[in-house]
């Protein structure tokens, strides 16, 4: 398997995990899903809203395309983003939830569209501190599927612990399927 294919293969990952997730978790009563549990987000919805706002933010560094950034109230109107990494962009789960199925299509597509140029190629974005940032594309490729798999593996757990089952979180069960 190459690089790309890998990387495709993740943005499938996601994607199925995001659904599994947010599905588990559309069964809870809202207070439950936004209770604190210590988390360092947290609650489940501060770690689920954390992950859109850090997806979205990476997105448009890959991209420069606006639109996979860009987050709407439900009025339409763009959300303004403060910088913080514990943003809510969005307070009503099911707005959450469509909005991160909007987000996963958008990360498959730009995997589909990788190519092992492209990710041997320089990278260059601010930070949210404003610190320049320069280094070959695919690290921060990976770093981006392991940052989604670290905090959904928080979300597990708490849902576990919350006493809700989310199920087989394996990736080799993906690619069986």
């Amino acid at each position: 398997m190459s690089p790309v294919e890998q990387y495709q293969a993740l943005a499938r990952y996601n994607a199925w995990m995001n659904e599994r997730l947010y599905a588990v978790a559309a069964t809870m009563p809202d207070a439950e899903r936004r209770r604190d549990m210590g988390a360092f987000f947290r609650s489940i919805h501060g770690t689920l809203n954390h992950l859109v706002l850090t997806d979205r933010a990476w997105l448009w560094r890959f991209t420069q395309d606006a639109r996979v950034a860009q987050s709407l109230d439900a009025d339409g109107k763009p959300i303004a983003p403060t910088g913080r990494l514990d943003q809510e962009l969005y307070a009503d789960f099911d707005q959450l939830r469509r909005e991160r199925a909007r987000t996963d299509a958008d990360i498959v597509a730009f995997a589909t569209a990788l190519t092992p140029e492209r990710l041997a190629g320089e990278l260059v974005y601010r930070t949210t501190a404003g610190k320049e940032q320069r280094h070959v594309l695919w690290w921060a490729v990976s770093h981006f599927f392991n940052h989604q798999t670290h905090h959904r593996g928080q979300v597990s757990t708490l849902l576990k612990q919350a006493g809700y089952d989310p199920g087989v979180t394996d990736m080799i069960e993906l690619l069986r399927g």
